[in-house]
């Protein structure tokens, strides 16, 4: 289960659109939504990209993506 509101803080702090990241994500912004909302699961290759995107260290990663 995604850390939600972490990711959102981080993305927010990043200064980054939902838009571009569900562009580099190739996803919907819905469906980035739904990600991250917890109604889908994020694959792991959307990690690996997300966590490159946003420049995750692993502890973030482990915190955000694997709680």
């Amino acid at each position: 289960m995604t850390d939600s509101k972490a990711l959102r803080k981080i993305i927010e702090s990043k200064g980054l659109k939902y838009k571009y990241i569900a562009e580099v994500l190739h996803l919907s912004p819905f469906g980035l939504q739904r990600k991250i909302d917890n109604v889908t699961e994020f694959k792991a290759s959307e990690i690996k990209r997300l966590s490159q995107l946003l420049s995750l260290s692993a502890n973030q990663q482990q915190k955000i993506f694997f709680i």
